[in-house]
């Protein structure tokens, strides 16, 4: 508890901050997916927004609401200045469920509903995507008459290799939703690791990928396509292998609208004010 005060002295500082994370060039606007600090908000959920309170943060989005009702975890982000963007639920809710899930985000005022995982055995297949396909469609039409978009957050093992030019199941998920329902969150971590180009993502599919997940990949690691690494790769923005200043260039003429940084690291405390800070001095040439 004295560490984390520290910490909340230590922050106070990016409060003063209008626009946190950002600078002439990049506009985010930037939120923190409130996961990174999930160590924080399992013992104290207030303490963990003040801390994001303190951090200069404005958007949230939202892991779960830690046996809270969605009403009540509302009006204590609203106590700290934090607006709940988008939130993440369980695919089979999405299957199963919608409207459960559609209560909950509209109970939350969120304007994106999205699923972090594709359940699948093994390697990621064609069956396994054409369901996620399925559901993905279906839910997108209930959730848009709410006023509501829905998207795919990646991560990393749906880039298996499908079909004869080169592309993957990815390629097929994007290609065969509709894309005036069904939306896609980056995860930058996710894209890199499994070799994917997150630029050439973008220009692929403008306008579909609506929000971002910033995170950086260490130096020197060789991803796959499983969808798992260790927590320490997960590095602070404009340190790892990610090529920043051409991403957010591209991400902003494609159509992201927000930009939240998710830190898995166990040095998430330290890591997150470097990573505002990059953001908040990266350039590109025009």
């Amino acid at each position: 508890m004295t560490v984390l005060t520290l910490c909340l002295s230590a922050f106070s500082s990016f409060a003063q901050e209008k626009c946190v994370g950002t600078n002439d060039q990049f506009k985010g606007p930037v939120g923190l997916q409130i996961y990174s600090l999930r160590n924080t908000f399992n013992e104290n959920v207030e303490l963990g927004m003040e801390i994001t309170e303190n951090l200069g943060f404005h958007y949230v989005e939202i892991d779960n609401t830690h046996g809270m009702e969605p009403e009540e975890f509302l009006k204590l982000l609203e106590k700290h200045h934090l607006k709940p963007v988008s939130a993440h639920w369980d695919f089979n809710m999405f299957d199963k469920n919608p409207e459960q899930v559609i209560k909950e985000a509209k109970a939350l005022g969120l304007e994106y509903a999205g699923v972090a995982w594709l359940p699948h055995e093994g390697d990621f297949d064609e069956a396994e995507c054409r369901k996620a396909i399925e559901v993905f469609n279906r839910a997108g039409e209930l959730f848009a008459k709410e006023g509501i978009k829905i998207f795919l957050h990646n991560h990393g093992y749906e880039f298996q290799p499908y079909g004869d030019k080169g592309e993957t199941l990815f390629d097929l998920f994007v290609q065969e939703t509709n894309p005036e329902t069904v939306f896609l969150q980056m995860d930058v971590l996710w894209t890199v690791f499994p070799g994917q180009d997150p630029v050439a993502l973008l220009k692929k599919y403008p306008n579909r990928f609506v929000t971002f997940h910033l995170k950086d990949l260490k130096k020197g690691v060789e991803g796959d396509l499983s969808g798992g690494t260790s927590v320490e790769n997960d590095v602070a923005l404009g340190t790892g292998q990610v090529n920043y200043p051409e991403l957010l260039k591209t991400a902003q003429e494609c159509g992201v609208r927000y930009y939240f940084i998710e830190d898995e690291s166990p040095v998430v405390l330290t890591q997150l004010p470097q990573s505002l800070k990059y953001l908040e001095s990266v350039h590109w040439e025009e």
